[in-house]
């Protein structure tokens, strides 16, 4: 999230070397290169390579949520690994007595991070929507 705000934070259009993102947020170089190539196959982020290069938003930030950005870093926000997309099928799913408690904690997450956008965190980043 702190590698998209950065970004986001350096202005439309704006080629951002990781190593910049690296020395402002105190993040590992090497961790920032693998988080950025899944952000780029997810179609968050574009690089571009060269001595001008850097890494740009590939669309609005207003138009990017948390969400978008938690899925394409981690796979999923499930609480559970039951809810996970590549689970597959639990076999105790129709004898669960917590399946529902989870896919009501699993709505709640989605429904919160798909509801601030990457802006509301650029314009105020101490925000508890």
């Amino acid at each position: 999230m702190r590698l998209m705000i950065d970004v986001a934070e350096q202005g439309d259009g704006a080629r951002v070397p990781l190593r910049e993102v690296a020395e402002r947020q105190s993040i590992s170089i090497k961790y920032l290169e693998q988080l950025a190539g899944s952000l780029v196959r997810a179609g968050l982020l574009k690089s571009t390579r060269g001595a001008r290069g850097g890494y740009v938003l590939t669309r609005p930030a207003a138009e990017m949520t948390a969400g978008d950005v938690l899925r394409a870093a981690e796979g999923s926000c499930a609480p559970v690994a039951c809810l996970e997309d590549d689970f597959g099928v639990c076999p105790r799913r129709g004898e669960c007595n917590t399946i529902s408690f989870w896919e009501g904690l699993d709505q709640t997450i989605e429904q919160y991070v798909d509801g601030v956008s990457l802006a509301d965190l650029v314009n105020k980043p101490d925000c508890a929507m």
